[in-house]
């Protein structure tokens, strides 16, 4: 299990990230991490043992004008170059099929889409966001395919393992090079 807090409802979780707001710090650390200043970030949704950031957690309207879907945004390097040797490896088409015949695994990737969207309303909600032009809108391709393994791992890491089951899959297959429980990172 990595480090993070397990959370009884989407909006439990969205509660946590609005009461534990991103520092100074954090927004140079994943400034670092990203090369660029992370805009619209509110909270950092999951970190690596040492403290580091893994995710942002990005509010709906960047700048109060610009909808951005993607809440959960893969900051950390290690888990970065990670997820894309799973997407360079063709493990976006292999899972997407798999959601195809794989009930379990689709009934599972749909809730995921769901807890999503809910985050996100409890945060549109909190900060006075309009969802209108993202409206059922989730990321990594949710609930019908799998296009982005990066947004997928960041919701696993920041909503926790048993939530999104594609994040819990491909969290197994990169933990030789990335787990957030063993600190890799470049101090």
């Amino acid at each position: 299990m990595w480090p993070q807090h397990t959370y009884v409802s989407p909006q439990e979780c969205a509660h946590y990230f609005l009461d534990n707001p991103a520092t100074e710090e954090d927004m140079q650390a994943v400034e670092q991490q990203l090369g660029r200043y992370p805009r619209g970030m509110i909270a950092v949704g999951a970190r690596c043992v040492c403290g580091s950031p893994l995710t942002t957690v990005t509010r709906p309207l960047v700048d109060g004008k610009i909808p951005f879907p993607t809440t959960f945004y893969l900051s950390h390097p290690g888990a970065v170059k990670a997820i894309s040797h799973v997407e360079a490896a063709g493990r976006l088409t292999e899972l997407t099929e798999q959601l195809k015949t794989d009930e379990e695994l689709a009934a599972g990737y749909a809730r995921a889409h769901e807890a999503f969207l809910a985050v996100r309303t409890a945060l549109a909600e909190s900060l006075g966001d309009s969802q209108e032009h993202i409206d059922g809108i989730s990321a990594g391709g949710m609930p019908e395919r799998v296009k982005c393994l990066h947004a997928i791992l960041a919701q696993t890491l920041a909503m926790g393992p048993g939530v999104n089951p594609v994040g819990d899959l491909v969290m197994k297959e990169i933990a030789h090079e990335f787990d957030p429980n063993v600190c890799r990172c470049a101090h």
